[in-house]
């Protein structure tokens, strides 16, 4: 063969490879492989509830349950409530004296160094008014005492506050229920707005006190404090918020 014919033999050939590759390459089918990436925010799952948890109480007269049992205060009450939300309370305290101002609570304390606990309630302020300590001294001192309820709970994610019910509404306030009315209403909206402004849930229990009035049932045989039922009326109002604090 000469060098001619071998020199075409091979272009031939070289050419068949060429076209063969081609078609070879237009038929390979490229099927995307299922790659699951990781999402950039993943969704953390729900914090478990706990097992049991510590409560404190803070508060007055009202958290004391002047004139009732003590399975009817309403701390009480809310630590078997919240049994059915699979929270169980394992121990509950309470810092609390009937006729206790903001300044008595917070001597209280002290006296006591109570902590650390996993939920702190606080409900003061009505011997402030009845008392008429200077308006400015509750704003002080209510201050303080949400620091300390946080500091005691370890978190301000663990804390709430319950507002002041309305005894205006009692035979002790007869005569005198518009002013006692008004002034407790400025107690409450200066707590609120505190609440709303560091994040802590506020209970407004003064309307069910207000509802319920001197009816039969509501108060204590003392015709001041609030029965046991109309506690029981307050943790339908409560029982939501402090579970949702373990949600």
């Amino acid at each position: 063969m000469n060098l001619s014919l071998r020199w075409s033999w091979s272009l031939g050939i070289l050419i068949l490879l060429s076209i063969l590759a081609c078609e070879s390459t237009d038929n390979i089918v490229i099927v995307p492989g299922e790659i699951e990436e990781e999402p950039t925010n993943p969704i953390p799952p729900d914090p478990p509830l706990p097992d049991s948890i510590t409560y404190l109480a803070l508060g007055d007269s009202y958290t004391i349950g002047q004139g009732v049992s003590p399975d009817m205060r309403w701390p009480n009450q809310l630590s078997a409530a919240l049994e059915s939300e699979d929270i169980h309370v394992k121990d509950l305290d309470i810092i609390a004296q009937t006729g206790w101002t903001t300044t008595n609570l917070l001597n209280g304390i002290d006296m006591v160094n109570p902590g650390p606990y996993d939920m702190v309630s606080l409900l003061i302020g009505v011997n402030n008014q009845y008392q008429s300590k200077p308006f400015e001294l509750y704003e002080t001192e209510v201050e303080i005492l949400l620091n300390k309820a946080v500091q005691l709970a370890g978190s301000i994610d663990k804390v709430f506050v319950v507002s002041i019910p309305d005894y205006g509404v009692t035979p002790y306030g007869l005569g005198n229920e518009e002013q006692i009315a008004q002034e407790l209403d400025e107690y409450n909206a200066y707590m609120k707005s505190r609440c709303d402004a560091l994040g802590i849930p506020f209970i407004n229990i003064t309307e069910i006190s207000r509802e319920l009035g001197n009816s039969e049932g509501a108060l204590a045989n003392d015709n001041l404090h609030p029965s046991g039922e109309q506690y029981a009326a307050w943790v339908v109002e409560i029982l939501p918020v402090a579970a949702g604090l373990w949600q």
